[in-house]
């Protein structure tokens, strides 16, 4: 019987813990550059899109998302096991998320006070989805779609349009939905690499062989479909923009 894959690593994209290996490992990159493509495509979609408030609304995204979300989430239980310090993190997360409000706040003065909802609403969600406050109602899958797909789709055609159309709407609904199918990928595979110890078993096929089933293989699929579908929303957002600008 050959000896079953080990799934070692607590993400795909996770590389060895220590000194700088650890800040892009906290990053996320498929993930973060995902939802930063929310933000693009909404934008894509706005009757005139502006090149600087896209650049400034991915600014803020990849600061309250990239950086202060994920420094929050790895300050709640380490799901990614790296070493910085509970002060690095903190820190990580203060600043980063001061300077996406300091962002928002620019465009409350330079572009309309309608931004100031969206400000509160993101640095409440930062807050409150990763430190699972109020009794963790706002870490669900609900709420991942919602904070991670909708509202960066959302915001990003907002604050070109300045109002809310059915396409903004509909692309908003289309980027929940893309979250949605993400949680339920990410969620076995998360299970499966960081709270599984071993997989046992076998999977028997219509011609008589079998095939062991261990967790690499069990992950394998799924993984592969979040790497693509990480890489083909970075190139239709990036398609998009280039067609508008």
């Amino acid at each position: 019987m050959a000896t079953p894959k080990p799934v070692e690593r607590p993400a795909f994209y996770a590389l060895r813990p220590g000194g700088w290996r650890d800040l892009l490992t906290l990053l996320h990159p498929p993930y973060t550059a995902w939802h930063l493509s929310y933000v693009a495509i909404g934008a894509s979609v706005a009757p005139v899109l502006h090149g600087d408030r896209l650049a400034a609304t991915l600014g803020a995204f990849f600061l309250a998302v990239g950086i202060a979300a994920h420094a929050l989430d790895e300050l709640n239980g380490r799901p990614l096991g790296t070493r910085l310090s509970g002060r690095v993190l903190v820190a990580l997360t203060a600043v980063s998320l001061a300077g996406a409000v300091a962002i928002g706040v620019i465009g409350v003065v330079t572009v309309s006070a309608w931004l100031l909802p969206f400000i509160a609403v993101g640095a409440f969600i930062v807050i409150a989805y990763n430190l699972e406050l109020f009794g963790g109602r706002f870490h669900s899958d609900f709420w991942f779609a919602a904070a991670w797909g909708a509202f960066p789709a959302l915001t990003g055609y907002w604050i070109n349009a300045l109002e809310f159309r059915v396409e903004g709407i509909a692309v908003t609904a289309a980027c929940f939905l893309l979250s949605v199918a993400q949680r339920r990928l990410s969620t076995p595979v998360r299970e499966l690499r960081r709270r599984t110890v071993s997989v046992t078993g076998e999977q028997r096929l219509a011609d008589g062989s079998a095939v062991e089933l261990d967790a690499a293989r069990i992950a394998a699929p799924l993984e592969g479909a979040l790497r693509a579908c990480a890489l083909a929303l970075v190139l239709l957002a990036v398609g998009l923009v280039v067609a508008r600008l």
